[in-house]
């Protein structure tokens, strides 16, 4: 019985000195918030140039927030003489990783943008611009890629839900959106 006993204390007395310790967080401290953004530019009879950085938060493992914002600047040689405009806003977003590196987003977007017009005076046409808003929401997928360890690059496409074809004054050209960028996370 003694020997019984023995046994049963050594065998369990691994079990007895260990103690359980936290889990680690999903995202430590240092790693929860990311920078990032895009950059883009054309040339050719419309020149633009623009800018969107972003911050954003991994709130659990595998859904991200965080907003975006945005300046585009236009120069189109369409007209005589060229029209310049200027568009500005914000992009509020969620991503959820769905599978591996692909994800699903949803955006909430909030901006002001210019768009040409045209007077009819005595001497000619006069061009210049006229500012509104357009506040949207956007939702498809994309495809991150690890740059290393703390670092991606991101592909989207997403799908504008308040496109309006037949309206003559929107700032984009068609509902879809493609958007190229990086991230680093700090």
């Amino acid at each position: 019985m003694l020997c019984l006993a023995a046994a049963t204390l050594v065998a369990t007395m691994p079990a007895l000195a260990q103690t359980a310790e936290p889990a680690p967080p999903a995202h430590p401290p240092k790693h929860r918030w990311f920078v990032g953004g895009a950059f883009g530019a054309t040339f050719g009879t419309v020149d633009s140039v623009s800018i969107s950085p972003l911050v954003g938060c991994h709130v659990v493992p595998r859904v991200d927030v965080g907003l975006q914002l945005f300046y585009r600047w236009v120069n189109d040689g369409r007209y005589s003489p060229s029209v310049t405009t200027n568009d500005y806003g914000i992009t509020l977003f969620s991503r959820v990783r769905v599978v591996s590196n692909f994800f699903l987003e949803g955006d909430v977007q909030l901006s002001s943008y210019e768009y040409p017009t045209a007077t009819s005076t005595p001497e000619g046409t006069v061009y210049g611009t006229t500012r509104s808003n357009y506040n949207t929401f956007l939702a498809g997928a994309g495809y991150s890629v690890p740059l290393g360890h703390n670092a991606s690059f991101y592909v989207s496409a997403l799908y504008d839900f308040g496109y309006n074809s037949d309206s003559e004054y929107v700032p984009y050209d068609n509902p879809w959106r493609i958007s190229i960028g990086a991230a680093v996370g700090f």
